[in-house]
């Protein structure tokens, strides 16, 4: 009996690497959707998913940022549980909070290009601080731009009230999350020897 064996082109290790890093960065901000607080300005709670944003435009840099937000966007869509409070399905992706869901992966990719200085995604150490948070800051522009604007054509708010309730309500919250991004960062628990 003769045992025929084929060659295969395995998939390079890096993007496996990247591929796993970028799901589990997609699943934390699933979990981060659950961490809620009020707001004591706007009906909608405050979550932690732009940390989770943050966080993977700055680990995984702008490819694998963007990539792994819209992995993200995709499990959301297919029924995963992952947006703000569990929320799931293709219907969020075009409601009243689709300019915040579709911001996810710009702000990642903008955040880690900002943050490295490029598309190629250099050592965390490298990475001065004043970087990131220019880098987070854009990021945050662009998910309140974009949330506003999605504000304004689902649910008909003028920009007055869009802003005031979809942005100017969560800058501080926002802040907060910009020094913990810096913090986990710049932790001896993300070096690897």
């Amino acid at each position: 009996m003769s045992t025929r064996t084929e060659n295969v082109d395995l998939v390079p290790g890096e993007v496996v690497g990247n591929l796993a890093r970028a799901a589990l960065l997609a699943a934390l901000v699933g979990a981060f959707a659950y961490v809620k607080f009020p707001n004591p300005v706007s009906p909608v709670d405050v979550t932690l998913q732009v940390l989770g944003v943050f966080l993977a435009g700055i680990l995984l840099g702008p490819l694998w940022g963007g990539a792994s937000l819209g992995l993200y966007l995709v499990a959301g869509a297919l029924g995963a549980p992952i947006f703000n409070g569990g929320a799931a399905g293709i219907g969020h992706l075009f409601g009243s909070t689709a300019g915040y869901l579709w911001s996810y992966p710009i702000a990642a990719a903008l955040v880690g290009f900002l943050a490295h200085g490029g598309v190629e995604t250099r050592s965390l150490e490298d990475l001065a601080v004043w970087r990131l948070v220019a880098a987070m800051v854009a990021g945050t522009v662009v998910i309140y731009a974009l949330g506003v604007a999605g504000l304004m054509v689902v649910l008909g708010y003028g920009l007055g009230k869009a802003f005031g309730v979809g942005a100017a309500a969560f800058l501080p919250a926002e802040a907060v999350k910009v020094a913990a991004a810096v913090g986990i960062v710049r932790s001896d628990a993300l070096r690897v020897e």
